[in-house]
């Protein structure tokens, strides 16, 4: 039971979870003074790397094409 709390498509869905959760985060984000312009900018960061991470796990579980 325990290797599912960590399985790859577990994984990926709590990746996608984070990734919509700052998407909402980023998109609520008034964006006013330089303070607020630095979150934002390490928001993105990291909604970036999550998307990365989910292209690397969805690729690692599709099955490879055939030739």
């Amino acid at each position: 039971m325990g290797e599912n709390l960590h399985s790859p498509p577990r994984r990926l869905i709590e990746l996608r979870i984070e990734h919509a959760d700052l998407d909402d985060l980023i998109d609520r984000s008034p964006g006013g003074g330089p303070g607020d312009e630095l979150l934002l900018r390490r928001l993105k960061k990291r909604r970036l790397v999550l998307r990365g991470l989910m292209a690397r796990l969805e690729s690692d579980l599709e099955p490879p094409e055939p030739a």
